[in-house]
This record gives structure tokens, sequence and C-alpha cells, in this order.
């Protein structure tokens, strides 16, 4: 054999022996976050996590589960599985060693994966969630090739590639475009929870106007903010009373109308988030920006008598954060409150770390629900406008900031319930001071700001109490005395007090002549401390003195809003130890998490800095979370199922790459625009197809996970109810102001301790959308309720469709249902005479399709039986149906009967 070949046998022999290691040798790469820490969640964690660290072990945090246990020796060694305690246990043969303890062993593939993942170094990673929203730049150049050679992409759609690519792999294939009718529809009742005009669907049908041209006059609707308002409200936990056990009514409808108003302007989603969170932060705040803050004051309020305000303004401080990683990171996080995240990387600390953004507001659970924006009507504002001016040519930029904000929300002051030391004094109802004849308080704590002035705001039903406010004691300095008489309900009033500086504490003592020995003089509600208006010596003073008092007495529409502590009433953050709020452990500095994106040191260290960090381009959850709650909304599933959590225990994404492709072309190319989101989806193929199932189809995918069809989710409570007066002609187009309360059963609020009533709406307020009707926390309005909408006591990610005989009962017996019904069955008869033409008119104007002969002959004989019974019986015809503007005949109460079968059939009361 010559050299050549001996040398050339040799070399191909390296090749082959070199290929058969990188192919065989070289086990494949475990992956920490998809393969491993499910196991160490489902076996491990609940003993060795967040909770518990049985033995010194935790699988939480890296540094832990590789440090030294209690034995002295760490239960993993990166790079030797044989020598690492972790599987000694899981195979120990002997059941008081083996883990997990007392429960079914790990499976041996569990087993092997983990020895491979000590075996090539034990290493970490991140959840799939917390890697940064990569740009998708290899999908792109397959998009721009078209159809490729690997895949026949059927339409250009983004969405489309990426669903078909997975119908691909699972052997199944697009469904055909739905009828353009029922498209329409579907459409039209998923961007404004309406059906499409009888304008739009003419023009629709004559090909006068394209599908994607429908869609863009849609989201041009007012309606279609009135609809998403009802998904974001859930979020936000919005109702118009505060609950607990009085539920009393609260005035937080401003909020809704923003909402409303963000939406309709197509508000980018970044800017939402900031307002709300922190508009009061911003330079200059506006009164949108303010009154969006109140997202935040939708927490409940408790103002029963007896109990401990602090305890409920910590809870409503925890609400707030829980409720934030919730609506933007879709993290749990109320567990952390008590011990570290059982499943995620997010330690206690950084629990207490968040809550520090929120702990700095003004709001102190108090009765009044101080701070409140003022509304101040356009004369009123020309104003405000003259005394900041005044002020600011006399004192300058500063001092006149500080009096419009005052003006605006009347802050900062000190809440009465502060008072302490009480000697014949208490605390009303533990809402407002009470001084007895001779009683004393102390208001610890004070700082004036060098103030000559105090307001009050108080009540009294006795004349002359001499109140005397000194400093430090009863031996103390005299600061102020002034007498007060007997009001009409509260007032506020103005006193002298003299200029003192720093933090001091004041001693407030009354004498009474006229009041009994155990008689509360007066029922002091705040004390403020703002300067008397410069300029006493100037002509144009008294107006403008007397304007300051007339603004003091302000009686309009007044908000809950968040507003920061000035830095002279700061408070402290501390760790709970065990969630107790009453054993403080460590203080802690406004922070976030270390598993997400990094602060800025350009943020401030407040909610402002907190809402940029959250709506950055590096946060990883952000993006994901909005995107898969829109999807969700059109589809009836998110892209992760679980949205209210994109954690560790979290379901997969079904379409990863779809799921980041638009969370990445939401924020860099359409700018945060939620109807740019909503367009795309809705003008995709996969929208776009039938929602017809068949059986075969449904064993395989019964939750259509995979987008082999189109959605046919039932409507919610409020398009449900939207829609029968639609169709019915009564559904008033009035937008915004107080909510209204429409017709329900008698006997549903039976509150104690309120006296309030459901006072039944007149005129067009009853037939308002329902968006707008009032929603009382302990007693909701019922027919929303049995359609699955919430109480909204707590924040609300997803509604649970459910299927109840209630349902039915509802929509066939609730006054709303009947007066639609009749009024329906009105514009059928007019229609046409015959019987089965009306009939067939009706069904097609509320599904867009024709009627199958077999629904109309059941109808028809529907139709035919109740003429019958009504032409025998006319008090129940009478009792059945009721309408003003025509005579009720048996034809046309058997029609109305008809038209309710139509409003309760399962096709209309679903997204086609």
């Amino acid at each position: 054999m010559s050299n050549n070949r001996i040398i050339l046998l040799l070399s191909t022999a390296v090749i082959l022996a070199v290929m058969g290691f990188l192919l065989f040798g070289k086990s494949q790469e475990v992956d920490f976050s998809t393969q491993i820490k499910p196991i160490l969640n489902k076996h491990c964690i609940s003993c060795h996590g967040g909770v518990k660290k049985s033995g010194g072990f935790s699988v939480l945090f890296e540094n832990e589960a590789l440090a030294a246990t209690e034995s002295g020796h760490p239960a993993i060694i990166p790079g030797d599985p044989n020598n690492s305690e972790l599987i000694k246990r899981l195979t120990e043969s002997d059941p008081e060693l083996r883990m997990p303890y007392e429960k079914a062993p790990l499976s041996q593939e569990e087993i092997d994966l983990l020895k491979s993942w000590i075996k090539q170094g034990a290493k970490w990673g991140k959840h799939w969630a917390y890697e940064p929203v990569q740009e998708p730049a290899a999908q792109e150049i397959k998009l721009e090739a078209g159809v490729g050679s690997e895949h026949t992409i059927s339409n250009s759609s983004p969405i489309d590639f990426f669903v078909e690519e997975k119908l691909e792999e699972l052997n199944l294939e697009f469904s055909q475009e739905e009828n353009p009718n029922k498209l329409l529809r579907r459409v039209s009742l998923d961007i404004t929870g309406l059906p499409p005009s009888d304008s739009l669907v003419t023009l629709y049908e004559n090909g006068k106007i394209s599908y994607e041209e429908a869609v863009d006059y849609l989201l041009e609707q007012p309606t279609y903010g009135e609809n998403w308002a009802s998904w974001w409200l859930d979020l936000a936990r919005y109702a118009d009373t505060k609950g607990y056990e009085r539920d009393v009514s609260r005035t937080l409808w401003p909020f809704r109308d923003y909402v409303i108003n963000s939406f309709n302007r197509d508000k980018p989603f970044d800017e939402f988030t900031i307002e709300q969170l922190a508009g009061d932060l911003l330079p200059n705040p506006t009164t949108e920006q303010l009154t969006a803050t109140a997202f935040h004051r939708n927490t409940m309020n408790n103002d029963e008598g007896g109990t401990q305000d602090e305890e409920f303004r910590v809870s409503a401080v925890l609400d707030r954060l829980n409720t934030t990683y919730e609506v933007w990171q879709s993290t749990t996080m109320a567990c952390v409150q008590c011990h570290s995240h059982p499943y995620d990387p997010i330690r206690q600390e950084e629990f207490y770390e968040s809550a520090a953004f929120f702990n700095n507001t003004r709001d102190e659970d108090t009765h009044d629900e101080e701070p409140k924006l003022r509304f101040y009507s356009d004369e009123e504002k020309i104003d405000v406008a003259n005394i900041v001016n005044w002020v600011q040519d006399l004192q300058g930029a500063e001092e006149a900031r500080k009096r419009k904000d005052f003006l605006t929300f009347f802050e900062p002051k000190y809440e009465a319930h502060i008072a302490t030391d009480f000697d014949k004094a208490e605390l009303i109802d533990t809402k407002w001071l009470g001084m007895w004849p001779g009683g004393s308080a102390y208001l610890r704590n004070i700082d004036t700001q060098g103030s000559d002035q105090l307001l009050m705001n108080y009540r009294t039903g006795i004349d002359g109490s001499k109140i005397t406010i000194q400093k430090d004691g009863p031996e103390g300095e005299v600061l102020s005395t002034f007498t007060i008489n007997k009001t009409n309900g509260e007032i506020i009033s103005a006193f002298p007090f003299k200029p003192i500086h720093g933090i001091n504490d004041l001693y407030i003592s009354v004498v009474s002549p006229n009041a009994k020995p155990q008689q509360n003089t007066s029922a002091i509600v705040w004390f403020a401390f703002v300067p008397t208006l410069p300029g006493k010596e100037k002509d144009g003073y008294k107006p403008i003195q007397e304007t300051w008092e007339d603004l003091l007495k302000f009686k309009g529409t007044k908000l809950p809003i968040l507003i920061e502590n000035p830095d002279y009433m700061k408070r402290e953050t501390r760790v709970f130890e065990r969630g107790n709020w009453l054993v403080l452990g460590d203080k802690v500095n406004p922070n976030t998490p270390d598993e997400l994106n990094p602060w800025k040191e350009e943020w401030p260290k407040n909610r402002l800095g907190f809402a940029y960090w959250l709506t950055d381009k590096e946060n990883p959850l952000t993006s994901r979370t909005f995107v898969n709650r829109i999807w969700d909304q059109l589809f009836g599933r998110g892209l992760v199922s679980t949205l209210e959590d994109m954690g560790t225990q979290s379901d997969p994404p079904s379409h990863p790459e779809l799921l980041d492709y638009l969370a990445w072309v939401t924020m860099n190319e359409y700018d945060w625009s939620m109807k740019k989101l909503i367009r795309e989806i809705v003008t995709s193929r996969t929208y776009r197809q039938s929602s017809v199932v068949s059986p075969a189809l449904y064993s395989i995918d019964p939750q259509n996970k995979w987008y082999a069809r189109g959605p046919r989710v039932r409507l919610s409570a409020e398009q449900i109810r939207d829609q029968s007066l639609a169709v019915a002609g009564l559904l008033s187009p009035k937008m915004f102001g107080p909510s209204v309360k429409p017709p329900q059963p008698e006997g549903i609020w039976q509150t104690v301790y309120n006296g309030e009533s459901w006072t039944e709406a007149e005129g067009e307020d009853k037939y308002r959308r329902g968006i707008y009707t009032f929603i009382k926390r302990t007693s909701p309005y019922p027919s929303f309720i049995t359609f699955d909408a919430g109480s909204r006591e707590v924040c609300l990610s997803r509604r649970i469709v459910t299927n109840t005989p209630l349902q039915a009962l509802v929509t066939l017996n609730d006054p709303v249902y009947l007066e639609a019904a009749a009024n329906l069955g009105k514009i059928m008869k007019a229609k046409d005479s015959n019987p089965s033409k009306a009939i067939a008119f009706g069904y097609e104007q509320l599904m867009l399709s024709p009627i199958s002969d077999q629904k109309l002959d059941a109808l028809t004989s529907l139709y035919e039986s109740s003429y019958q019974e009504f032409k025998k019986d006319t008090a129940a015809m009478h009792a059945f149906i009721k309408l003003e503007d025509v005579e009720t005949t048996p034809e046309l109460a058997a029609m109305a009967v008809v038209a309710n079968a139509l409003l309760n059939l399962d096709e209309f009361l679903t997204k086609p």
C-alpha cells in the first residue's frame, strides 16, 4: 500500500473519530430554565426554597444552591454529580434518607437530567420571561423571503408566519376564512363591544370598504374606549364604593373617564403607565395626569369605627405593590410579604424595597379619603390663577407653586387622627379629634414650615369653645389661641399662628363653658399650616383674600389621588418580620429586584423612577405582559395562558417567538400604540379564520391553543347587556360622568351602617353602557356577577368564563332584557306583518346571517303558541310586556317572546 494511501486512510479515520466525538461523545447541553428549574420547583423547592431551607439547603438562588449546607458541605458540586449530596439523596434506597421525603421518587429521566446538568457545571440560568426582549432579526429575514424552501407561508403577516410554523409541526393547518358578515360582527364586538351599525354593514356588504378599512373605522369610534376600559378597570379594581363592611359610596368616576379618553386617543401605553403610577411627580402635572393617579386610590378604604388607620394604610400600600407587579409584570408578589418567593428569584427584602416606592404617599385610610383633586369650574380656574399670579408677583415661583398645589389637592396637611396622649379627649369613631371641656391631646413630630397661619377643618355644635395650641406641652410657648362657634357642617377656618421651625410637638387643649362634662366640643378633621396671603397693604388684596376663602369652601367634584409626601413628612420603610406589619425589621430604601432590568442612575428613587423602570425597553416583562393581555382579550386565551403569572410556575408560551415579536414591535415600531397592536392582530389570517370546529380538530386542540380556528368566546357581562340594548334601539350614546343605577331586583342592597339605597335611573340613564353602571363592591350589579364580572375588590387579570342556569334566568327575566325584547319585538313586527318574515328579519339583524329553515320553524311555532296564549290571557300579556308608546296586542307580545328567545341564543351571546 502506498504511503499516500495510508495517509489518506489515517486522515479519514481521524476525521471520522472527531466527527463521532462531536456527534456522540459530547452530551447535549441541558437548559436550566426549561429542564432543571421545573424539576426543582415540582419536587424540591417546597422544603428547600423561599419558605423553608431544610438542612440549610435552598434551590431558589444560585449562591444558596451551591453554598455549604448545615453539614458543612455543598449539596451540589459542579462537575461532580456522583459526589453531590443532591444526587445521592435522590437515589438513596433508605426511605428515611431518600428525597423528596415521604413523597414519590423522581423518575429516572429527571435524575439523569439533574446528573447531566451537574456534570456540565450546574450552570444556572434565567427564566425565559426574565430575558430581555430581543429584536426578531432572524424572523424578519425569513419573512422578507416570502415563500421559503422550508415553509409555505400563505400570508405575509408575521403573526401568521409564527402560527403557521407551529401548525405545520403539529400537522395542522389554518381553517378557511370566516363568513364576511360574521367576521365583521366578530371584530366589531371585539373592538367596540357592540354589533356593527347598519350603515357599516351596508358599506361592507356592497364592497364600498374593505375589511381593513372597517377595522380602522371601528378603532376610531368612541365606543372603542368604552369597551376596552372594562378590561383595564378590572385590573385597576375600579368601583364606586370603598369596600369592607360599610362599603359607602366614593367618587372615582373621573378615573374611569380618564381611561376611556386615553384609549380613544391611543395614548402610548408607556405614557399611560407613567401617568397612573406617578402622574403627580411629573413636572407641572396637568389635571389629567393627576386624575390618572387614582389608579392606586382604587384600593379599598376601611372607615368603620374601631379600625386602625395605619393598619389599613399599610394594607393599601401592599395592595398597590402587588397590583403593580401583577398588572405590568405578570408576577405574583403577595407571598413575598412573608418570605422570599417560593418559586421565583425574588427575595423578601426586595419586596419591601419595591414597597418603599409606594410607602410615601399622603393618603392615610381616612374617612375623607384625602388627598383629593378638586375639579374647578372654568370660573373657579380663573380665580385660582389670579391667586397664584398674585403670590408669584410678590413671593416668587416656588411659593406660587405651593399655593397652587394646596388649592388643587389641599396638601400638605396633618390629619387629626394622628393625635395621641389624650386627656379628656378621644378619636371620635377613630376618625376625628374630639376634646371634652378641659381636654387635651398632642400632635407629635409636626413641622409647621414657619407658617404664620393655621387652617383647621372641623365641625361643632357648641358656641364659645376656646382652643389653645402650645409648643411641646402645657407649660410650653403659646402658639395660637382662638375661639370656635357652632358651624353648619364641616368648615375650614384660618387662625393666626406663631411661626416656629423644625420638628416639634404641639399640645392642643380646649376650654368650653357651654359644653357638658363629657361632651365633645368639636370634631376636628385636619390641620394645615399655610401662610397668609402676601400684600395686605396693596390694592386688590381684599378681593384676592375673599376669593381664597371662597375656594376653601369648594363643594364640587373631588377625586382621591396620589400625592407624594414632602421631605419633612417622608416615611421610613422597614421589612416586616414574617410579614407582620407590627414587627419591624431592617430599614430598606426604594429599589427593584436584581433578577429584572437594571436601574438607571438618572431615574429618581420614587414612583416616577419606578414607572420609568417598568416602561424601559430593557424591562423583560412589561411589553410581554401587555401583548399577552391584549391577545387574551381577542382570542379568549393568552399566548401565555396564565395571564397573572409569567414566573417559573407559569405555563410556557404556546408561541414564544410570536410573543417576543409582538412585544418588540409594540415598543419599537408602534411606540406602545394599543390600536396598532390590535389592528395587526385582527387583520391577521389567524384571527380571521372560521370558528367552526370539527370533532377531529377539537380532539387535538380543545382549547384552541394552536389557533387552527378562529376565536369563539362568550361575550363579557357588559357586552351582553350592551348588545341587547343596541339591537333593540335602546342603548344611549351618552358618555362620561357619574355612574348610573339601571333596574335591578328589589332588596339587593341591604348593607349595614350605610343608609344608601339603589335609586333607579330615569330617562336615557337607564340605557347607558355597562361601563357606567354603579359598582358596589359588597353587592355588585347582579346580572354582571352572573356573567362572571368581578366585585372589583382586588385586581382581576382574567374573568373565568362559566356556563350556569342562572345566566339563562337573567337574560330571560331581568327587566333590562325583557324591555329590550319588547322593543326588538316592536321593530320586528313593524318590519313585516308576516310573522315568519319578521322573525327572519330579526334573526339576520342580530346575527348578520340568514336564519336556517329549522330555526325559523321553531321560532315561528314559538310565536304561534305565544300568540294563542296571550289571546286567551290578556292579564299575562300586560304583565309580560309594557311599552309606553304603542298599544299592547297579542301579536306584539308574541313577537316579543320570540325576540326574547333570539336574545338568549348561544350564537347571540357568543362572539362568532
